[in-house]
């Protein structure tokens, strides 16, 4: 499918529109005077539209096309197809194509009559276009002081051009901008993004072809992305614009970079250029380089030694613009003779050469170097393989490869020199103040792909472009090109190892972690980028000794390399590369792939004890951003790639004891988030117990240590995956046996909260499953339940609300643990726990067997409960309600003493009633205690506890009734009789009842008078 999309997406492109056009005859007419072609071309019928005949009219000078007309109205930065066809016809077809003189050569040849009868047969011919022109030539000719007499000659369309004028390619700027405008305004839509990275391509290819029209479409698309009316939007609201933009912005910026750079630029060109990038510069919402306004750094196109820098104050220092970079490099040239014998020559050694000081132009072997500010130099290749220099490119690629890692065995040295002192102190501020991976200019991403591309080409292809040192005004001799550039690889190296080696080298470079979201995130991208390009090459011995000596050097280079023994404390982590290097080391050297993934374990920033950096040197980047953390805006990015390195590494060691050990140290010593050693922990616990083979014990060791540091690190706080957490290390010790689970048991107190240890931990260890899971015989199955029981006690009594119950539940099976179990419950029921958990523990305790536990329980519960009088739906009712039954089925001394319990701590006259109808209506303690049968006789109102119960009943409803008439509204009326009508039924269970509840009925008609309507009603009801 893709590819099929991408053939028909090639056949519409205009070019192969044209060879199809030209294949099929369409091309007529065709005519060429002096330096003008024309000619027509059918368009044949499609389905919906008819045959229609173009006009095509091209000039040319000097093999480029300068200028095109063509009555098709094609709207587009592309030659339409009918161009190119025509275009194609004269290149293809030379001998049909008749040439005639320019225009005003033929006329010259020609008399007066011969000249009169031309005009008069044109005008006749086209009279109704070309008359009036024709009469306004002719009027201003005959005017003596007319314009076009003070002219000597006339204008020939047909001629060339003169030698000094300029002569380019033709280029529709209105389309260009037209086209960088739509784009933009789409916001990313559409593919608009996928639409200007082709135009930026496209200005790459003119460049390569050497084509002057590449600056003028630059210039185009940069003056459409300046007057970007979102740029003024997002500066107004501070919002930072898309990633995706602001990758086009990175890529316009480095694309005049490679402008101003270009080897053969005049200095009147490259001064228009200056002018133009400063004025755009200069414009306030022009983007900030590092993607966030508000954010400084030095300028990095001078040329600054690696190590510890020296830089400007900051407070001098203007904000830097995608710009800012072009606009320095206005100020290098290609002058310097080392450099011109560098790029210019494959045989440029000097053997005699002995000078090792830092900046020698000469290694030990004699190759030359190129000191230079790494970035700068890496543009100068980029500029050069740009502008069609492949060979030029390369030499310099290679010799600041050599440059690099002489410059890394230096500062080995070096860091020998020094080592025993900084081990001493334990910290340093010997740190780059930029990396090259994720850098605006991306040079390790340029040598590389100028490597690669080397290790592809075929050497004859580097001859096209051979005209470079003529032009730079060099003398050379030819057998240069035919020497290979290997003059300076070490034996047994070649393109793809020296491409390999500078990546590594990038890879490792110890940086500080730049400023800003935008340039860390580049950072974490970059760096992918560039793995995912190496992951592409296949691994052989060669590489692997590269892959080997680059690991041994970045282990021991201290603070100059991102894994040395110390390092500054907000170098960037090492872990995305540090995974790449340990897969790749893995099958070779597991010795070395495990060291260095041990080093790279470490997040310092994250290490609290660490200190910031020797502040007491001015010159060193801790003084210029001081404490700058927490501003690391991929952190969490970070810290998933540290995991993801110890995951790595867990499934590399397992079934090695030893190895397991270290990673599962290193895991605890520098992971910080509970989150990340959980999915550590179930990483190793799955490695462990895969399906195909007997469970991994050591592994899985490894994963129920990960899950109690866990445990601990959330014990204190919130977490909301703590109860699945819980789960998992109860299955995991599950896993391990029968002494983790005991284990976990007994220290419960430092890995749960009580209400965890007793209603998941301690319940799982002591369901079926976990018995059946184990194979636990009965001793073991008491030793657990032991340990069991011993939790749910000590987490009853520190928090006796959560836990009694399930406390009770555990201890069951054991007399003297239940027994304490309840002994805690009754302890804590007068101070520390609500009627709700005491009245669930009551119920409990009657359904285990256990009545006057239960009522004992139940009769606490009463003295915690407030019942007001309108409360009647409350959720406590039915817990009133159980109690009161409870007491009234074990006899009258039970009701007699929950009654003025209930009478205290309810008011609501409904539930009084309620109680008050169940217990007349049978008789109580139907099966006393001690087996004593009642006498069977139902309960007196009038007598105790009841007539207590009676009177409480009513005062509820007579105070209920005046509670609820203060606030009365004529909807509610009728509801209100209902409820006078059930106090009725409670007032006439009192022998003296029906007088009481007259009084009451002539006293609310009394006190209520002035509500009318509702006394009327009580009147038809109640008389």
């Amino acid at each position: 499918g893709g590819a099929a999309d991408a053939a028909a997406d090639e056949n519409r492109l205009p070019f192969r529109r044209g060879i199809a056009l030209l294949d099929g005859g369409c091309v007529d007419n065709v005519l060429q005077v002096g330096f003008h072609l024309s000619g027509t071309v059918t368009e044949p019928a499609a389905q919906s539209e008819p045959e229609t005949v173009c006009n095509v009219a091209i000039s040319f000078d000097r093999c480029k096309i300068t200028s095109v007309t063509c009555s098709c109205g094609n709207k587009d930065i592309f030659y339409c197809a009918h161009v190119v066809a025509l275009s194609l016809y004269r290149i293809r077809k030379p001998d049909q194509v008749k040439l005639h003189l320019p225009i005003s050569e033929t006329l010259f040849q020609m008399n007066r009559d011969q000249l009169q009868k031309f005009v008069q047969y044109l005008i006749t011919v086209h009279h109704t276009e070309v008359l009036p022109t024709a009469q306004k030539l002719a009027d201003e000719i005959l005017s003596q002081n007319s314009e076009i007499n003070q002219v000597h000659g006339a204008p020939d369309p047909t001629a060339g051009a003169s030698i000094d004028d300029e002569n380019c390619w033709h280029l529709d700027e209105e389309q260009v901008q037209e086209q960088v405008k739509l784009f933009l305004s789409q916001g990313g839509y559409h593919g608009s993004g996928k639409q200007l990275n082709l135009l930026f391509a496209k200005v790459r290819e003119m460049l390569k072809m050497r084509d002057s029209n590449g600056a003028r479409m630059l210039t185009l698309i940069t003056e459409q992305f300046m007057a970007d009316p979102r740029l003024s939007l997002w500066r107004q609201q501070g919002t930072a614009m898309t990633d995706k933009y602001r990758q086009l912005w990175d890529e316009l910026g480095a694309l005049w970079m490679c402008i101003v750079l270009n080897p053969h630029c005049k200095v009147e060109q490259k001064a228009s250029w200056l002018k133009q990038l400063k004025k755009w510069n200069n414009v306030d919402v022009c983007p900030w380089e590092d993607g966030n306004h508000g954010n400084d750094l030095p300028s990095l196109t001078n040329a600054l030694p690696q190590g510890a820098n020296a830089i400007q104050d900051s407070s001098s220092r203007s904000h830097r613009t995608v710009f800012t970079r072009a606009i320095e490099a206005c100020d290098l040239h290609w002058q310097d003779s080392h450099l011109q014998h560098i790029i210019s020559s494959d045989l440029y050694t000097n053997y005699c050469y002995h000078d090792d000081a830092e900046n020698s132009l000469f290694d030990s072997h004699g190759w030359p170097l190129w000191h230079e500010h790494v970035p700068t130099a890496c543009a100068r290749v980029d500029a050069l393989r740009s502008h069609g220099y492949p060979r030029e490119a390369l030499r310099l690629a290679i010799a600041i490869v050599n440059t690099l890692r002489r410059q890394q065995q230096k500062q080995l040295e070096m860091f020998r020199f020094q080592k025993k002192e900084l081990l001493h102190k334990g910290v340093t501020s010997v740190t780059n103040l930029e990396g090259w991976v994720g850098h605006p200019l991306d040079p390790i991403g340029t040598l590389f792909s100028s490597l690669m591309e080397a290790c592809r080409v075929d050497e004859e292809s580097f001859h096209v472009f051979s005209d470079f040192t003529e032009n730079m005004g060099q003398c050379k001799s030819l057998e240069y090109y035919h020497l290979p550039a290997h003059k300076f690889l070490e034996e047994g190296e070649s393109y793809l190892t020296l491409a390999v080696e500078v990546a590594l080298i990038g890879l490792g470079q110890q940086r500080i972690m730049p400023d800003g979201l935008y340039a860390q995130e580049k950072v974490c991208r970059n760096e992918e980028q560039l793995i995912s390009k190496l992951q592409e090459i296949e691994l052989d011995d060669t590489l692997v000794k590269i892959f080997q000596k680059q690991a041994v050097f970045l282990l021991e280079a201290g603070p100059y390399s991102g894994l040395g023994e110390i390092i500054h404390r907000e170098s960037v982590p090492m872990h995305t590369f540090a995974k790449y290097l340990f897969t790749s080391l893995l099958p070779h050297d597991a010795e070395l792939a495990y060291k260095t993934a041990l080093r790279a374990m470490r997040l310092l920033v994250l290490e609290s004890t660490a200190p910031s950096g020797d502040l007491s040197r001015p010159h060193h980047i801790a003084s210029v951003v001081p404490n700058r953390y927490p501003r690391w805006f991929t952190l969490s990015h970070i810290e998933s790639q540290q995991c993801e390195l110890a995951s790595t590494m867990l499934t590399a060691a397992k079934g090695d004891v030893r190895r397991l050990e270290t990673v599962l140290e290193s895991i605890q010593k520098n992971i910080h988030s509970s989150s990340h050693i959980f999915k550590l922990a179930q990483d190793a616990f799955k490695i462990a117990t895969l399906m195909d083979s007997l469970p991994d014990i050591t592994l899985l060791k490894v994963s129920l240590e990960l899950g109690l540091q866990v445990m601990r690190m959330t014990l204190s706080t919130l977490n909301w995956r703590r109860r699945e957490m819980v789960r998992w290390l109860v299955t995991c010790a599950t896993e391990v046996g029968v002494y983790a689970l005991d284990s976990i048991m007994q220290s419960w107190f430092t890995l749960f909260t009580p209400t965890e240890a007793t209603s998941i931990v301690a319940t799982t260890v002591m369901s079926n499953s976990t018995i059946v899971r184990l194979h636990l015989d009965c001793h073991q199955q008491e030793k657990l339940a032991s340990s069991a029981r011993t939790l749910a006690l000590q987490c009853a009594m520190k928090d006796p609300q959560n836990c009694a119950l399930s406390a009770l539940t555990l201890c069951e099976k054991d007399h003297i643990a239940f027994e304490t179990a309840y002994q805690i419950v009754l302890d804590a029921a007068a101070t520390g726990m609500s009627y709700t958990q005491l009245f669930t523990i009551a119920r409990y305790m009657e359904h285990r067997g256990y009545p006057m536990r239960a009522y004992k329980l139940a009769t606490l519960a009463m003295t915690h409960l407030n019942l007001s009088y309108n409360q009647d739906t409350h959720p406590a009712i039915n817990d009133v309600l159980w109690a009161c039954a409870l007491s009234h089925s074990l006899g009258k001394n039970e009701l007699a003493a929950i009654i003025p319990l209930v009478v205290k701590s309810v008011k609501c006259a409904t539930v009084l009633s309620d109680i008050l109808r169940r217990c007349t209506l049978t008789t109580p303690g139907m099966v006393g205690l001690h087996g004593r049968r009642n006498s069977g006789k139902l309960m007196s109102l009038d007598k105790a506890p009841l007539r207590q119960l009676l009177d409480a009943t009513i005062g509820a409803y007579i105070n209920t009734t005046h509670s609820r008439l203060t606030h009365i509204s004529p909807r509610h009326y009728s509801e209100f009789i209902e409820f006078l009508s059930k106090a009725r039924e409670t007032f006439l269970m009192a022998h003296d009842g029906h007088i009481q509840f007259t009084q009451f009925i002539d006293n609310l008609k009394q006190i209520y008078k002035g509500k009318k309507k509702l006394m009327m009603l009580v009147r038809e009801r109640f008389g």
